[in-house]
Order: C-alpha cells, then sequence, then structure tokens
C-alpha cells in the first residue's frame, strides 16, 4: 500500500506538469512561433542553383538553410541590401539582393531591383566619405561626414590634414550645403561653412610658432551617383584663415574622393 503522503506529492506534480501544458496551449506561448506568411509578398523562382538563408541581414550571420533551384520564395521584408524571404518548407532567412537579381516573377520575367536603388539614392540622409587633393600644391586628406536636411540641403562635417615639406596643418569645419538637382546622377553643389585651422611648423624650423586660427571656406563640386551606395565626388574650395586682426591668408583646394551612403 502506496503511503499516503507520496500520493499526495505525486498528484501534485502531475498537476503542475498538466498546468503547465495547458499554458503552452495558450496564444501567448504560440507568440514566439514564426510569423503567418504575408498574403502581399511578392513570388519570385530561383535561377541559380541555390540561394543561402541567413539568421540574419549581413554577412555575418551564418547560414542555416539553402533552398534549390525552381523553388518559389516570398520576400517579406527589406534592410538595405538584405531581404527577408519565407521558403516553401516555411523557414525564414535573410537573402543578399545579388543573390535574387536572376530570380523570376510569376510573369516569367527577371526580377528588377533597379527602382529600390534608385529609391535608396533618392531618400539618402547619411553619407560617409574621404578625398585626396592638394592645398596650396601639397598633398592633402580630408574625411567628412554629412547629413540631409531637405532635399536640396546638407550639413556636413570636414577633418583635413595637410602634409606640407615645412609644416603640417590640421584644420575642420563645418558646412551648409546646397545641391539643386539633388535627384540627378549628376549633381553640382554649392557650400560655405567655418571652422578651424591649425599649422605645426617642421621642429628643424628655427624660430617659427604653430599658428592657430579661425577658419572660413567656399566650395563648389559635383557629384555622380556611381552605383548601389557608392558616390563620386570633386570639389573646388577657398579657404581663409584669420590669423589677425589684421592680417589673414587665403588657400585653394582641390580633392576628389568617393562617399558612401545610407
Amino acid at each position: 500500500m502506496q503511503h499516503p503522503m507520496k500520493v499526495r506529492h505525486a498528484r501534485s506534480v502531475f498537476a503542475t506538469i498538466a498546468v503547465a501544458l495547458s499554458v503552452l496551449g495558450t496564444p501567448l506561448a504560440r507568440a514566439a512561433d514564426p510569423a503567418e506568411p504575408n498574403e502581399r509578398a511578392e513570388r519570385v523562382q530561383i535561377t541559380d542553383p541555390y540561394i543561402e538563408l541567413h539568421t540574419g541581414p549581413g554577412r555575418g550571420f551564418p547560414i542555416f538553410f539553402v533552398a534549390p533551384r525552381a523553388q518559389w520564395i516570398s520576400i517579406e521584408l527589406r534592410h538595405t541590401d538584405w531581404f527577408k524571404v519565407r521558403a516553401v518548407g516555411g523557414q525564414v532567412g535573410w537573402v543578399q539582393r545579388k543573390q535574387l537579381e536572376s530570380t523570376l516573377t510569376t510573369a516569367g520575367e527577371t526580377k528588377t531591383f533597379r527602382d529600390m536603388l534608385l529609391d535608396d539614392y533618392l531618400s539618402r540622409r547619411v553619407q560617409l566619405g574621404a578625398a585626396w587633393g592638394q592645398f596650396k600644391s601639397e598633398p592633402m586628406l580630408k574625411l567628412w561626414s554629412s547629413y540631409r536636411l531637405s532635399e536640396t540641403l546638407h550639413v556636413e562635417g570636414t577633418l583635413g590634414q595637410v602634409q606640407g615639406v615645412f609644416s603640417g596643418t590640421d584644420f575642420w569645419h563645418v558646412n551648409v550645403l546646397s545641391e539643386p538637382w539633388s535627384d540627378q546622377r549628376i549633381s553640382p553643389f554649392f557650400g560655405v561653412g567655418l571652422g578651424k585651422f591649425k599649422n605645426i611648423p617642421n621642429p628643424s624650423l628655427v624660430g617659427a610658432s604653430p599658428t592657430d586660427a579661425q577658419l572660413a571656406n567656399a566650395s563648389v563640386g559635383v557629384r555622380y551617383y556611381l552605383t548601389e551606395r557608392f558616390v563620386l565626388r570633386g570639389d573646388y574650395t577657398f579657404y581663409t584663415a584669420f590669423v589677425s586682426d589684421t592680417r589673414s591668408l587665403e588657400y585653394r583646394a582641390v580633392t576628389a574622393g568617393l562617399s558612401f551612403f545610407f
């Protein structure tokens, strides 16, 4: 005959398990299940030997599933150049745009992403870039970042360095840029700004001292939309360094570089 205490303990364990199973069967517990297919998602057919589904939107995320040729997949979401897709078996993962460019639509035509790339270019906000050129016939390197305030106005911050024969120069400035035709592939721009200028003579120069000055500039340039998220840029800038109340120095710089927008 079983001991009454053991019987009550066994019943308590079974009751706990039953409650847990009932909770797992509720809609709240099922919320962790994969989302239902999006009925509005576009379906495309794979024509390459296979495509790779990643666990996240980036090459750093592992591949967990490979969808074979001729299989249909649904494009549900986009994040930059990565697309969230659903395979026939319900697997949901992220695929890079380049792997989808050869897929076929339900009409049997090649899927095009041209409009999406154009939309990215027209809606660009932040740009990061670097350029190389000459500052008063001496080599110059500069880095910049810009933010688009409106269709035609940007605010841009620049860091630059000039390594001359007799001295080195560091400077920074913040500009407001006007880009009247920002929706065109080739787009001229104009800018004005203020910043700081510091010239440091080489130690070999006797009696020379560093120069700190306020800096103003005006620039004109052109941007060319190269491909995907890359833009070529060339500009000509006129700098004025206010060394003192009665003295200023003028410099001209020409640079060419590449920027990336997102």
